[in-house]
């Protein structure tokens, strides 16, 4: 794979940052762009042509690329060939010139009479308003990624027709669609529905309406996955440090894996015993117990944190990434101690547009990774996820005959009916035990 041009390369930065294209997508743009100069030079197409675009979304799909991404292709290369027009002159002999073939390509169409408009309306202002919407709501970055997702399912859906003409019965075909032709469970068909409501309500600024007559994905009620404490006990054993501990943390306080992930130095309370989560799930907060059998553990990792800052710190870093904006409520706090994270990733991240390094917590693949290969070394006959620790804790408690309103809290659940799902992974030991009346001792 060849690599883009030197002077193209920044050009091309610079006018994804004028047309707002959001950070997150610039990566995957300059990869569409760097595949595409590589189709046009293997297979000699004019670099400047639309039928090269064409050629290339084609080559694409044979390929068994997704909709998705052929459309995110679609919109890299479109905003390559806008920049060209944008300056009005074909690529410098120092651009493209540099990729060029040992056989002549055929001569490129000028660059002012592309025309790209049958390949669809362009959406990019709609992910632009998508994501500032999110971040003014303060909504987390995987809403804003399940959100991303679901609307670029639907514009691949109605064809990347204009958005502007997008009307409810497309939202009801598209939700339908996903029940009858892609089989999907209905908390995938949910999320999409609040996806679209999300669009059309804060993005096209139309009222969504009322949605009905659209087939519904069944809903399904599975038994969480439950670990025996012996089990879980092998698979620790089989974990190094700081996956131990992370799972450890997992099972002894009931976390979700990017609740425990997240935790900063200042969410430890040794002197209380209380372990404090920060933004969970509907952002909100609360205390759990901590745990005394890992108190000497957790101070042996802060221990290696506080050395891995005194490296960051010696080494000019810019700090560790703070969320939504105490970068400017607290400009010091990402240096501080207090703020480091728990589990810290292990290098760091540069950001090229500040030109600065920071530190992100540890990827929460590594953790499952990690995971997954101690249940098989472990041998454990079970589908164990790092979610199962967490139903494992709540299921725990109740065999312990704790309260369930005590564990809805701990668990941070709004409703106790979603605790009430983990009365089915315990047998139990009260009256309440269903018995058939055959096998009942009964008088007269």
């Amino acid at each position: 794979m060849i690599q883009l041009p030197e002077k193209l390369l920044p050009a091309y930065n610079h006018f994804m940052n004028q047309k707002n294209i959001p950070q997150s997508l610039q990566s995957h743009y300059r990869k569409w762009l760097r595949y595409y100069v590589d189709f046009c030079k293997k297979y000699r197409h004019p670099y400047t042509a639309t039928e090269s675009l064409v050629q290339f979304i084609s080559k694409l799909k044979a390929r068994g690329q997704s909709d998705l991404l052929r459309q995110q292709a679609q919109d890299a290369i479109k905003l390559y060939f806008e920049m060209l027009r944008a300056k009005n002159q074909q690529p410098s002999a120092g651009t493209m010139a540099e990729t060029s073939m040992t056989t002549e390509p055929t001569p490129a169409k000028p660059v002012n009479t592309i025309n790209i408009s049958p390949l669809g309306a362009d959406w990019r202002w709609v992910y632009v308003k998508l994501d500032e919407q999110i971040k003014v709501r303060h909504y987390s970055e995987k809403t804003l990624k399940s959100y991303r997702y679901w609307v670029r399912h639907f514009q691949s859906f109605v064809k990347s027709c204009d958005a502007a003409t997008v009307g409810i019965e497309r939202v009801k075909a598209f939700l339908t669609f996903l029940a009858v032709e892609r089989k999907v469970s209905a908390s995938s068909q949910n999320q999409a529905f609040n996806g679209l409501l999300f669009l059309f309500r804060h993005v096209l600024g139309k009222d969504f309406g009322k949605v009905d007559g659209v087939v519904r994905a069944k809903q399904r009620r599975n038994i969480p996955t439950v670990l025996s404490r012996a089990e879980i006990d092998r698979i620790i054993a089989e974990l190094k440090t700081p996956y131990s501990l992370i799972v450890q943390l997992l099972y002894g306080c009931g976390l979700r894996l990017f609740e425990c992930l997240k935790l900063r130095v200042f969410d430890l309370d040794f002197n209380t015993g209380i372990l404090r989560i920060h933004d969970g799930k509907g952002k909100k907060d609360r205390s759990v117990p901590l745990p005394e059998t890992l108190q000497e553990s957790l101070q042996n990792q802060l221990q290696i944190v506080v050395e891995l800052h005194e490296r960051d710190l010696a080494d000019n870093y810019a700090g560790v990434f703070m969320q939504g904006r105490l970068d400017n409520k607290y400009p010091n706090a990402a240096k501080e101690f207090p703020w480091q994270w728990l589990f810290p990733a292990r290098t760091l991240t540069f950001l090229p547009e500040e030109g600065e390094h920071r530190r992100y917590h540890l990827h929460e693949k590594h953790v499952q990774n990690a995971i997954r290969k101690a249940v098989k070394k472990a041998a454990i006959p079970k589908r164990a996820t790092a979610h199962t620790f967490r139903h494992s804790y709540a299921s725990h408690l109740l065999q312990a005959n704790y309260d369930i309103r005590t564990i809805q809290q701990l668990l941070g659940h709004a409703d106790v009916r979603t605790t009430m799902i983990y009365t089915h992974t315990i047998k139990s030991t009260t009256v309440k035990d269903a018995k058939s009346p055959l096998d009942l001792q009964l008088s007269g």
